[in-house]
């Protein structure tokens, strides 16, 4: 799931005021934001490493294993770039039939790269969409969310993280314009009490550390933001902002891979592990584990923090094409076919794992955004 740089460029203090002659291509549809409007409720734990993704290889109970989890809120975003990386262990190991175990984001790219690069793939998993962890996201482009702490970004780490986004979106964009529309592009608004030159106001304690900030460096894959004048928007708020964002239709999305692995010969075998040595009775000689939040007892990482994101849909409004962010609330919206995806964030998320869904927290949201239009 995406986490506080989900939009990219959104506290930019160099966006420019939009230019007086700028109107919307047409009048902005409002959100039909009332509570019994709600259709489903998800709750994942995204996988933040504070040292970044292990994607590293290990000689274990026997086999070849290539690590390749812990994405924090940036797993779909850098799925592509990150699988690519990951490609030459797995080459390494000389071996032409390969295991993946999870069938998450990771799991499920990385097979798909596998396969282009002539291996044969079976997958092991507990679950598979929409089941899986990963079909709770927010499904919006995200790289740099929650992925690092602020400390470990060193310059080589910068490096390699510029590689993958870039790497990813490349990929993204060969697959617009598909049937069911698996990745769009759309408007979105950020709404401010507050000058978006000043800061927020602190909101206490908080144990979650300062993430790394790296899209600076890849400023030029984005639309740039602007500043909106009152008469230019619709909305109940002192300060806007417009921008630009990709996101993902995960459901479209997901089926997509599925059907493109398994047309290239790949298979999925039910198999739920308990421990790590289970890996010794798989057929295949070299594993991949794309285990997400699971290595963490599966793989024993103790590295690895949970950070909980719970998400709501509203009932599907095609004529609502654009995005919503609060600023200072943490309340988004995102745009997509299987419904209006609502996100609340807040200081309880870092460190927890609980995923039992609270209703109370996403209708909150949802009367927020209602609290915005006019």
């Amino acid at each position: 799931m995406g986490g506080l740089s989900v939009f990219g460029a959104l506290a930019d203090e160099t966006a420019a005021p939009a230019k007086p002659a700028f109107r919307p291509a047409s009048p902005l549809a409002p959100v039909r934001a009332q509570p019994d409007r709600l259709i489903d409720f998800a709750v994942c734990t995204r996988p933040f490493r504070p040292q970044g993704p292990r994607i590293e290889a290990q000689r274990l109970h026997g086999k070849n294993v290539v690590h390749h989890y812990g994405h924090g809120g940036s797993g779909w975003s850098l799925s592509w770039g990150s699988a690519l990386r990951a490609l030459p262990l797995v080459l390494a190991t000389r071996e032409r039939h390969i295991a993946i175990i999870g069938c998450g984001a990771i799991g499920l790219t990385t097979a798909r790269v596998a396969q282009r690069a002539g291996l044969r793939v079976r997958i092991y998993c507990k679950e598979r969409p929409p089941e899986v962890r990963s079909s709770a996201a927010t499904g919006v482009w995200s790289p740099d969310s929650r992925l690092y702490a602020a400390e470990h970004a060193t310059p080589v780490v910068a490096a390699q993280w510029e590689a993958m986004a870039r790497a990813s979106f490349k990929t993204w964009q060969t697959l617009l314009g598909l049937p069911g529309e698996p990745v769009a592009w759309h408007d979105g608004y950020v709404l401010s009490d507050i000058p978006f030159g000043e800061p927020l106001p602190d909101t206490g304690p908080n144990d979650e550390p300062d993430y790394a900030e790296l899209d600076a460096s890849i400023q030029d894959l984005r639309p740039r933001a602007v500043t909106l004048r009152p008469e230019h928007h619709p909305f109940k708020a002192p300060h806007v902002r417009r921008f630009t964002q990709m996101v993902f239709n995960l459901a479209s999305y997901q089926r997509l891979l599925m059907d493109d692995f398994l047309r290239e010969g790949g298979e999925i075998e039910q198999r739920d592990f308990a421990h790590a040595r289970q890996i010794a009775g798989l057929r295949e000689r070299t594993i991949v584990n794309c285990t997400g939040y699971g290595a963490k007892a599966l793989f024993g990482d103790t590295t690895i923090v949970p950070i909980r994101g719970q998400t709501a849909r509203l009932v599907p409004q095609p004529e609502v094409d654009y995005a919503l962010y609060l600023r200072g609330v943490h309340v988004s919206m995102v745009p997509r076919r299987d419904g209006l995806l609502v996100q609340a964030q807040g200081p309880r998320d870092f460190n927890n794992e609980d995923a039992r869904v609270d209703r109370a927290e996403s209708e909150e949201a949802v009367r927020r955004l209602a609290a915005v239009f006019a």
